[in-house]
């Protein structure tokens, strides 16, 4: 749970930082005149080694989760099973 929290928090903070992409454009037309154009957006940085790194984590954690929950079914059913034995026990026994 806490490397989905880990997860969550570094793509938030990479959708909150960006850089600044500032274009210029510079047209002259028949009659000398000169005009000017600036365009300026704002860009996502994406930075992949972190991206690669949290899907690492995730896939890891959600990999620990399914062995846990594979552990804990199998000792309910062992716990289950012996119950049962216990129950079912006949006097020939």
């Amino acid at each position: 749970m806490k490397k989905l929290i880990t997860l969550g928090a570094v793509v938030v903070l990479m959708l909150a930082a960006g850089c600044t992409k500032e274009t210029t454009t510079t047209a002259v037309d028949d009659t000398t005149t000169v005009s000017s154009t600036t365009v300026s957006t704002t860009v996502p940085a994406v930075d992949t080694a972190a991206v690669n790194d949290a899907a690492a984590d995730a896939t890891a954690a959600a990999g620990d989760a399914a062995r846990d929950a594979a552990h804990a079914t199998g000792t309910a059913m062992e716990t289950a099973g012996q119950e049962i034995q216990e129950r079912t026990k006949t006097d020939t026994e």
